[in-house]
């Protein structure tokens, strides 16, 4: 499409903080790791974003707005776009009866936070139900950001999908846009480690190799994509990791058309230039 950038650079955070540890039940020691997003890696990275002139999009659990409210008013104050995470960060999958009143509870609270109706969603864990994300367009919003079927291509989320041993149906386009994500491009299981703290946990070095050879195929070989980075303020706010984030940035900026956009903006563009809308129901 004419006009659009050569690569857009999308920086999203889940601010989970301390929800899905209150979730699971969890002691005080995940519960502390959780309260390091709000208390260190925000501002952190709130400053950094503000240094380069870069609006992101935040993913935020309707349990971190009524618990760190602050936290989450400098996010708006950022000019940054806050999404739905559920509430607190619930594996929706589980909760079949009531994952729709669990994202109604988070729109609501999403909106009085930003003062203006979130249109995006990202499932907790990516992990969606049968009926997640018919729900999620039910409600109203515009985008989804938890599947993988693309790696830098927005595409319609299929509905109507049929699967069993013998054959698939892929269904037809839906309302909703996927802003497709990638365990690869996720800090979470890249630097955070497994049960009692045990397990490997990647140099930053490892991470930005992969990062940019990400950006880098995708700059020269997949024009007008949208490379979607998923961090999370308590892995990416560690000094030594937010050093590789701003590295990372540089990178991004050195090559030709490149921009950074909030996944409201992009999704806004590829709606403008969308040939195919969705099949009515």
């Amino acid at each position: 499409m004419a006009g659009q950038p050569r690569l857009t650079v999308a920086l999203t955070f889940d601010h989970d903080a301390i929800s899905s540890e209150v979730d699971q039940g969890h002691g005080p020691v995940l519960r502390s790791r959780g309260q390091f997003g709000p208390r260190v890696g925000v501002p952190r990275v709130l400053a950094l974003l503000e240094r380069e002139r870069i609006s992101a999009t935040w993913f935020v659990p309707g349990h971190t707005i009524a618990t760190f409210p602050a936290s989450v008013a400098a996010i708006v104050a950022g000019g940054h776009e806050l999404g739905c995470h559920a509430w607190a960060h619930e594996d929706l999958a589980e909760h079949p009866d009531d994952e729709r009143a669990i994202i109604e509870r988070s729109f609501a609270a999403l909106s009085a936070a930003a003062g203006i109706a979130p249109t995006g969603f990202r499932a907790p864990y990516w992990s969606l139900g049968p009926r997640t994300l018919e729900h999620v367009a039910d409600l109203g919003f515009r985008y989804d950001s938890s599947l993988m079927a693309d790696d830098v291509h927005p595409y319609r989320v299929p509905v109507d999908e049929r699967h069993d041993r013998a054959v698939s149906d892929l269904g037809r386009p839906g309302p909703l846009v996927e802003i497709p994500i990638s365990w690869a491009l996720d800090d979470w299981p890249q630097f955070e480690p497994g049960p009692r703290g045990v397990g490997p946990m990647s140099a930053p070095s490892k991470v930005l190799e992969i990062w940019a050879g990400e950006l880098r195929y995708a700059w020269e070989h997949e024009p007008g994509g949208v490379l979607t980075i998923t961090m999370h303020p308590e892995a990416i706010g560690r000094g030594h990791r937010l050093a590789m984030l701003e590295e990372f940035i540089g990178i991004a900026r050195s090559l030709d058309g490149v921009v950074f956009e909030r996944l409201d903006q992009v999704v806004g563009r590829w709606l403008a230039g969308d040939a195919s809308p969705p099949a009515p129901r």
